[in-house]
């Protein structure tokens, strides 16, 4: 078929990657001038199928009322006259039990080791250099009581298959000596070591050139402005130049919508009501000046809620949600502060290892659903398809969100045990492999 996928960020390309392996004729349209310069550009950088975990759970209202005064909190809430945000916070309130929170891991998990092994499988057909580094993650906390809340949630990792282990205060240093200088104040730890990170900017671009060389057309600089529906399919999709203004017309057998955050509003004239509202996050990117006392297994911060990820020579640091509708500048006052905080907090772990004042700030929305749990799978419209709502685990999720995607448009039922937008219930996989 020909498939034009809409979006070229980590989920966009990926699909196109798979729907080239599955013998597709594949179009790519995004606004920017390269693939990966929104979501995908300067996230944590970490592959977390072990620390998938939702953000609902039984403790986040309690904490979400703590952080509304703060403009540096770990998740920030604005509240706005905009009925999809509060439509959305209902919905994630709902999902705030250890029932829930639990169902969600399973589906998190399931679909993260399938896209973990997928991402392997690629890299290894591809070559692809993303400064990879495979040496785990890190979860280290700086109070007893957040240590034994992270140790129970480990043992629930544990249940579902994912080798998450508790570590002493010893050990986390163990893991990571240059956590040295913070070593008296830490409480413990917990570690997996299947889990890694790498630069997803860099591996999607070089992925999408892999795409071009394959013979995938990328219209880049082009703004997606509607989809036209007729009947019961979408006849073609409506771009405009944005160097030009001209105007085009896409047609297609078969359409993705892998648009992030902009997936939901695109979707809703055509009646596709999607859960999914951005939230803002930040990062800081730093040069090291003293890379040999830097870290290099990639970590989380529990206290502040940030990852911190080693990139060559440059070091991000990135966390903190906030839930304010789609603005991603930097210049306001809350960005300002929330910022500062991610670079003094890498000082304060690792003082006088990375170049304070050379700082590379970035902001994007992530594509957020109440559960964490994407849309994938096929719209109520028969040729529309959708793979969007990743939120911080679209590094994660990329590789097999794309994989499963691509062999759902092909007629084809993956092999991972999750819960497909617009497919039939499946049967672990266990009775699946039984019945085979």
């Amino acid at each position: 078929m020909k498939v034009i996928v809409l979006g070229a960020g980590i989920v966009g390309v990926s699909t196109a990657w798979y729907l080239l392996e599955q013998g597709h004729e594949v179009t790519v349209v995004d606004r920017q001038s390269d693939a990966a310069m929104e979501t995908s550009f300067a996230n944590g950088a970490q592959i977390s199928v072990s620390f998938c975990e939702p953000w609902a759970n039984a403790q986040a209202p309690l904490k979400l009322l703590k952080w509304l005064t703060r403009a540096d909190s770990p998740l920030l809430f604005r509240p706005r006259l905009d009925p999809w945000q509060w439509r959305w916070s209902l919905a994630f309130l709902s999902q705030c039990s250890d029932a829930a929170f639990e169902r969600n891991v399973q589906q998190l998990v399931a679909l993260g080791r399938y896209s973990q092994e997928s991402l392997k499988s690629l890299v290894a057909a591809t070559g692809i250099d993303y400064h990879r580094i495979e040496r785990g993650i890190l979860h280290f906390f700086s109070s007893e009581k957040d240590f034994e809340a992270g140790a129970a949630g480990a043992e629930l990792m544990r249940r579902h298959g994912v080798d998450r282990r508790v570590l002493s205060p010893r050990q986390v240093l163990e893991v990571e000596p240059a956590l040295a200088a913070y070593g008296p104040q830490l409480a413990g730890g917990t570690y997996t070591p299947s889990d890694e990170s790498g630069d997803a900017r860099v591996f999607t671009q070089q992925l999408a050139q892999r795409c071009i060389d394959r013979g995938a057309r990328f219209l880049f600089g082009h703004a997606v402005q509607a989809l036209e529906r007729t009947g019961g399919e979408i006849s073609a999709v409506h771009v405009v130049d944005t160097a030009t203004q001209q105007r085009r017309e896409l047609h297609a057998d078969a359409f993705v919508a892998a648009l992030g955050s902009f997936t939901a509003p695109l979707l809703r004239p055509l009646g596709v009501n999607l859960n999914i509202y951005p939230a803002k996050g930040y990062s800081a990117t730093l040069k090291l000046k003293a890379p040999e006392r830097a870290s290099v297994v990639s970590m989380i911060d529990d206290s502040r809620k940030i990852a911190i990820s080693r990139l060559g020579d440059q070091v991000r640091i990135a966390g903190t949600a906030e839930l304010a509708g789609y603005d991603t500048s930097l210049d306001g006052p809350t960005a300002r502060t929330r910022c500062a905080a991610l670079v003094s907090r890498y000082e304060e772990l690792f003082p006088g290892v990375a170049h304070r004042d050379e700082p590379s700030f970035w902001a994007g929305l992530r594509p957020s659903t109440p559960t964490n749990i994407p849309y994938i799978g096929r719209s109520r419209i028969a040729n529309l398809w959708l793979n969007a709502g990743h939120g911080t685990l679209g590094w994660t999720h990329g590789a097999g969100s794309g994989r499963a995607l691509a062999e759902l448009i092909s007629g084809k039922r993956p092999a991972v045990d999750f819960r497909f937008h617009g497919q039939p219930a499946q049967r672990p996989m266990g009775e699946l492999a039984a019945s085979v």
